[in-house]
């Protein structure tokens, strides 16, 4: 019997020679933010632990209110600073080098493809997308893997999304993936691996696949992934500087012809238009075309699904030269500082300041309803993050609308929910 990529991964960092429902493998890498790595590191004290497993396997990156945004904040960098420096921990990153961190990681080749990632964050299964195995954990899993270098795993069973057909203007791997979640629901993959491929895939470049490992989660899937290939060791090498060839365990990242799945799903794309999800669920979508009576108050463009310099260019493009509708509030957040820069070089930042834009540094922000961005009573928000909840981004009865970047931009001129068509 074959295996899926996440199985392969999984067995490789095991001492087992077969897959049992339960694994107990080492990790490559594992981190944490500002939010929740302070509680591994409670814990991790608490026990009475007194040494890590590999200072440089260990990441603790604070993204979530940068710049700390009160005093409880900036004491939970502190905390992680003083801990980093007791235990020698080589990745401490804050505002001076930083960014969200699913993407951050990736620019500092801190993950790879082939590797065994834990992260105290829901969202960590963004690194799918390069062919690793990267699973969101609790802080205190946290804190045993800082000190093992070790996690307990139930094996989830894998779901296969195959996209066929010819992707319309405009239409992103953002619309891939929510028209997908409208399609099998918010707990349609509930502890499972969504694994993506196709034609579809196969053709959209780094950015689109990691927006769509990225909000695997928002189905309940434990993680996403997509096999690796050339388009993924070109970006890694575009962004890290450097030459990553795929070796050893790298060469087999590809499920098997006679792998096992739970169920394969294949989804024709041709017809779609671009997709925006309704207030209070990823899942309750519908096309951009029926929601054009929707007035906005906000408008944001970043987060860890949706900050790459790729959809900084889209958003550009659709606002250079014209000017934001009047009493809007448009939110600009590259995801790091790598990717500010990048913006700043292409004169992309510019066409925001100059539309009427706030660009922000890269932070998490008003995508969790920390800081940079909060909704009042009433308001309605269009965003380009991954979670429309109750609440989400500020008052509990303000209301979240999510799309992509080109949906926002167009939005963004006419205080209205817009299809890009309607401007460009």
């Amino acid at each position: 019997m074959g295996l899926t990529i996440i199985e392969k991964i999984l067995l490789r960092a095991s001492t087992q020679k077969s897959l049992s429902d339960f694994v107990y493998a080492k990790v490559d890498f594992c981190f944490g933010n500002d939010i929740t790595a302070p509680l591994a590191v409670k814990e991790f004290l608490k026990v009475g632990f007194n040494s890590v497993f590999d200072t440089k396997k260990i990441g603790f990156i604070c993204d979530h209110f940068l710049p700390a945004r009160d005093l409880k904040a900036a004491n939970n960098v502190k905390l992680l600073e003083s801990f980093a420096r007791q235990y020698h921990i080589k990745n401490f990153f804050d505002i001076n080098r930083c960014g969200v961190e699913h993407i951050f990681l990736l620019e500092q080749a801190l993950v790879r493809p082939g590797y065994l990632a834990v992260g105290a964050d829901s969202h960590t299964c963004t690194l799918g997308a390069i062919g690793a195995a990267a699973f969101g954990v609790g802080s205190t899993d946290l804190a045993v893997a800082m000190k093992e270098g070790k996690c307990w795993f139930k094996v989830p069973r894998t779901l296969k999304f195959i996209y066929k057909g010819k992707l319309q203007r405009w239409v992103s791997g953002k619309d891939l993936i929510l028209h997908t979640i409208g399609t099998i629901g918010v707990d349609g993959a509930l502890y499972k691996v969504m694994e993506f491929g196709g034609p579809l895939v196969k053709a959209l470049g780094m950015d689109d696949r990691l927006t769509m490992t990225n909000m695997a989660v928002e189905a309940g899937a434990k993680t996403g992934v997509i096999e690796p290939d050339e388009i993924t060791f070109s970006y890694l090498k575009k962004i890290t500087g450097s030459q990553l060839k795929p070796t050893g365990a790298m060469k087999s990242l590809k499920s098997d012809k006679d792998a096992v799945y739970e169920n394969i799903i294949e989804i024709d794309a041709t017809k779609l238009e671009p997709v925006v999800a309704c207030p209070h669920l990823p899942s309750n979508t519908k096309p951009v075309s029926h929601l054009a009576h929707i007035k906005i108050d906000q408008v944001v463009i970043g987060s860890c699904t949706n900050g790459r310099i790729t959809d900084l260019r889209i958003a550009a493009r659709i606002l250079k030269g014209k000017k934001i509708k009047k009493g809007l509030r448009v939110v600009v957040l590259p995801a790091t500082i790598q990717i500010s820069l990048q913006a700043e070089k292409e004169g992309l930042t510019k066409i925001f300041v100059e539309s009427g834009c706030m660009v922000c540094p890269p932070t998490c922000g008003p995508c969790l309803g920390g800081h940079m961005g909060i909704l009042d009573k009433g308001e309605v928000a269009l965003a380009t993050t991954n979670r429309n909840f109750i609440g989400r981004m500020g008052h509990p009865e303000s209301f979240v609308y999510l799309s992509s970047p080109a949906v926002a931009a167009s939005s963004a001129l006419t205080g209205r929910i817009t299809h890009p068509k309607e401007v460009s």
